[in-house]
């Protein structure tokens, strides 16, 4: 069972050892549609035994297998077919998102397009990229620093972006000489079947690239097994914590792009109607389920209630519909438990600050998991609403007495993602940003570049992915001494 225009050879089976095998567990994932809550496609499920034979089968590719002794120009050229492969099916990647999830699809298509242009863009990192360097030494005549793969792979994707940031996991991963499991989210494990068909129709080594969809209790073997080099997870900063500590128990490496309360400060140079637009349209930008979401708004306390009534207006012009229609601007959650998450966020904001909008599932939709946008104003910034991740259309205003007062409230958050300067002046935009502490800061809204390294501070994790710079996330660093230089190098 599979979503309308999406075609998936064998979704019963998982990839494993370059074949297509049943799951030892017999479990399925069933995937329900937001917009109707009705089963839309099922999969299979792994279960702890199907992850060990998944770590084995990478373990034994990664060990004794071609491809992490290939020439990095051999490996770019395979990695291109799979890409290749890819580019005719993102009409396919954008109605599974769609299906499973309720992203908007008339934003679908573009997405997984770019996703699709970002893979070129990394095989064009490691292109460039010096995986043996020449170094000054005092200790012998030549110094030579080779980047070794980090080995065995562990990819953890999560279900709000699942094309585009396993596709870019396995990407740094593969181009590096590194062999992949690949764990998707059980909400959205399609994609990453059509990723391990393209790596099966580009021909690589058995073992290179596997795939094991899983619930939570299986994912947690995996991360524990250890013939896992490295876990590359995306998601919560909850889970990042439990990857974290099972890594530190054996060194394991590990990348981890975990949660985020991004603040946009609004300096006085702003308009408010321009404020309110670019707020009242951002946070509605795939249901505010973004990890850089922009959910905390900072402004000066006089301009507070004119800010709040202004993104009460753009807030009422939004028009909320299923995730087909090509006028909707706001789709539904992904999931009941994320609808039932988001509530219980805002009956608790309804307790400490001003519901100036929203807060109710809207009434002309009689099922799916949909939810109004939604405004707080004159929020506390110790509150929970300002200080945990809500992962949904959820907003809160927050006045501050001054610029210095702003970046005090901006960096008072456990996490440190993203964030935002509303200004005019490109001087005190460039200024501002050096004071927040988070790993990304876009002038006048949440500007995005995957070709750019992107991570967080504190709890918003670990590392960092993107550019040329997540390259370095997926290989060792050797020294080598030597009398004369190589001439194999």
């Amino acid at each position: 069972m599979l979503p309308q225009g999406v075609s998936i050879a064998h979704p019963d089976k998982l990839y494993i050892g370059g074949e297509w095998v049943a799951p030892q567990s017999g479990e399925t994932i069933e995937i329900v549609s937001p917009n109707s809550e009705q089963v839309v496609a099922r999969t299979a499920a792994a279960g702890p035994a199907d992850m060990d034979s998944a770590v084995a089968a990478a373990r034994q590719a990664f060990d004794h297998g071609p491809w992490p002794r290939m020439a990095p120009a051999e490996r770019i050229a395979t990695f291109r077919k799979l890409v290749d492969h890819l580019r005719p099916r993102a009409e396919e990647l954008a109605k599974a998102w769609t299906a499973q999830v309720g992203g908007l699809a008339s934003f679908a298509g573009p997405m997984h397009l770019g996703s699709i242009a970002t893979l070129d863009q990394i095989a064009g990192f490691a292109e460039n990229f010096e995986f043996v360097e020449q170094r000054p030494s005092t200790g012998a005549e030549v110094g030579l620093i080779a980047h070794e793969p980090v080995g065995v792979v562990a990819a953890i994707a999560p279900w709000n972006g699942p094309f585009g940031i396993m596709a870019n996991k396995l990407a740094y991963a593969l181009l590096c000489g590194c062999s992949v499991i690949m764990k998707p989210s059980p909400e959205t494990p399609l994609e990453a079947y059509i990723l391990a068909e393209a790596a099966d129709v580009a021909g690589l080594p058995p073992g290179i690239v596997n795939l094991v969809p899983a619930d939570r209790e299986a994912s947690d073997h995996l991360v524990c097994n250890p013939g896992v080099d490295k876990v590359s997870f995306t998601g919560s900063t909850v889970a990042g914590k439990r990857i974290a500590s099972v890594c530190g128990e054996r060194i394991a490496r590990c990348t981890l792009e975990l949660g985020g309360k991004s603040a946009a400060i609004i300096r006085d140079d702003f308009p408010t109607e321009a404020a309110a637009g670019l707020l009242a349209n951002t946070i509605t930008i795939m249901s505010g389920q973004v990890c850089a979401m922009l959910s905390r708004a900072i402004v000066p306390r006089h301009r507070h209630d004119e800010m709040a009534k202004a993104i009460a207006r753009e807030m009422g012009k939004i028009r909320i519909g299923h995730s087909d229609d090509p006028e909707t601007q706001l789709g539904p959650l992904a999931m009941k438990r994320q609808l039932e998450r988001v509530e219980s966020y805002i009956a608790d904001g309804k307790r400490t600050a001003d519901l100036v909008y929203g807060g109710n599932r809207p009434a002309h939709l009689n099922s799916g998991y949909f939810i109004e946008p939604t405004l707080f104003a004159n929020v506390d910034n110790s509150s929970r609403i300002a200080q945990e991740e809500i992962f949904g259309p959820v907003l809160s205003l927050i006045p501050c007495e001054d610029e210095e007062d702003a970046i005090r409230i901006a960096n008072d958050s456990n996490f440190g993602l993203n964030g935002s300067v509303l200004t005019q002046d490109v001087n005190a935009a460039y200024r501002i940003a050096r004071q927040i502490r988070s790993g990304a800061v876009g002038q006048n809204g949440m500007r995005m570049d995957f070709g750019l390294p992107f991570g967080g501070f504190k709890q918003s994790g670990i590392g960092r992915e993107g550019g040329p710079e997540g390259l370095l996330g997926y290989v060792e660093s050797k020294t080598i001494l030597m009398d004369g230089m190589p001439s194999e190098l």
